[in-house]
């Protein structure tokens, strides 16, 4: 446990792309982490070790009190019906576009530009990813983006509630319900999210969680969760991810894996359910002190995403560039990681490439060449920040 503990932490606190920035950067004394799991498992370690002798104890490893507990108070946070614990996050997406696909239809029209999980998913499920572009501001989809790449063979659309931003979901259900079309949310970065007429997993047709360890509501591994938006779909879901059985040894859906949060996941995330407001308001606090830091900036040289009310999560400190690369190099020297979510359009690469759409999604393309990520998590400390404000207040 404690090498893969180690594992996960270096993991977070290491950019994933390397640049010159990124060698300056591991061998600067100041150098802020980009993002520490060790501080939160510290942090909840009495917790942690109590809730495993608990699950040992009850000699159930999957589908005990912890999970059922878990899925329990999900729900009610979430203020949705039902949950439906899973292995992973990509699991809840494949396992939720299969249970809502309509009859006939085989197309799942997303996003490009938020890290290939939906198009991986939907490859998984046996269906074909297809691409819209994205609201230039928000980087998410909207109705507007939809309605134009609409068609008849489309069975579904996944909405990425993208960096923790909840955008207007009535008008895309309704583009929805009007022609028939499956909506899911992938709520993977937006847990807490909400608007005055629900939280982020109550406006679609069923919804998804991650609970990676660096995701807002972080597992000690990996960890999803499907909200399904009628009795019909949670049932569909509970037999998917346990092989398609009707009973035991008796698949009768076709398209079953095995896909179970286990009760040590399920243990810890009850642990950290509690605790997600008010680390969501850290991570609010922090973005804001950012975007103070880069007023003073050509908004070209760079421009922080904001992060303002409970409609944002604020599960990623988001700034763009033109100037990407030399941005990165100055906070690299002054000892601020960065990182790239997400530098690729899913439709560039290989492995999707050949879903890539004729026309072009501007928006889309545009976004992958200028976004960066600052540091960000709850336990960042002040002085902390503090290097990182200054960093940005001194780009030239």
């Amino acid at each position: 446990m404690i090498c893969a503990s180690s594992l996960l932490c270096r993991r977070a606190r290491e950019p994933s792309t390397s640049t010159s920035a990124d060698r300056i950067q591991m061998t600067d004394t100041r150098r802020v982490p980009f993002n520490d799991l060790l501080r939160g498992m510290t942090r909840d370690r009495e917790a942690v070790l109590e809730a495993t002798a608990a699950v040992i104890d009850s000699g159930y490893a999957v589908l005990g009190s912890q999970h059922a507990a878990f899925e329990k108070e999900l729900a009610a946070y979430l203020g949705a019906a039902d949950a439906v614990g899973v292995a992973t996050g990509t699991d809840a997406l494949e396992l939720a576009i299969k249970a809502v696909m309509p009859e006939g239809r085989s197309v799942v029209l997303t996003a490009a530009n938020a890290g290939a999980y939906t198009s991986t998913a939907t490859v998984r499920a046996g269906f074909t990813p297809r691409y819209a572009d994205v609201d230039p501001q928000t980087l998410c989809l909207s109705a507007k983006t939809i309605v134009e790449a609409l068609s008849d063979d489309v069975g579904v659309v996944v909405v990425t509630h993208l960096y923790g931003f909840l955008g207007e979901l009535a008008e895309i259900r309704a583009v929805c319900d009007e022609r028939g079309v499956s909506l899911v949310e992938d709520c993977a970065q937006a847990i807490g999210a909400a608007r005055p007429d629900g939280h982020a997993s109550t406006f679609g047709h069923a919804a998804t969680f991650s609970f990676y360890p660096t995701k807002n509501l972080g597992a000690i591994g990996d960890g999803g969760a499907v909200v399904p938006g009628t009795p019909e779909i949670a049932e569909r879901v509970r037999q998917l991810r346990q092989y398609g059985w009707q009973g035991k040894y008796n698949a009768a859906l076709v398209g079953g894996t095995n896909s179970r949060l286990d009760e040590l996941q399920a243990a810890f995330l009850r642990i950290r359910l509690p605790l997600v407001d008010g680390f969501n308001q850290r991570r609010r606090d922090i973005i804001s002190r950012y975007v103070e830091a880069a007023s003073g900036l050509e908004p070209s040289l760079l421009t922080v995403l904001p992060a303002v009310g409970s409609a944002h999560a604020a599960h990623l400190a988001i700034a763009r560039s033109t100037r990407r690369d030399e941005v990165r190099e100055q906070l690299g020297a002054a000892g601020v990681p960065t990182d790239v979510h997400f530098p690729l359009p899913d439709y560039e690469q290989p492995a999707f490439a050949r879903f890539a759409p004729q026309a072009s999604l501007p928006a889309t393309s545009e976004a992958c060449r200028q976004v960066l990520s600052l540091p960000l998590f709850p336990e960042l400390r002040d002085d902390e920040v503090d290097v990182v404000v200054e960093a940005i207040r001194s780009l030239r």
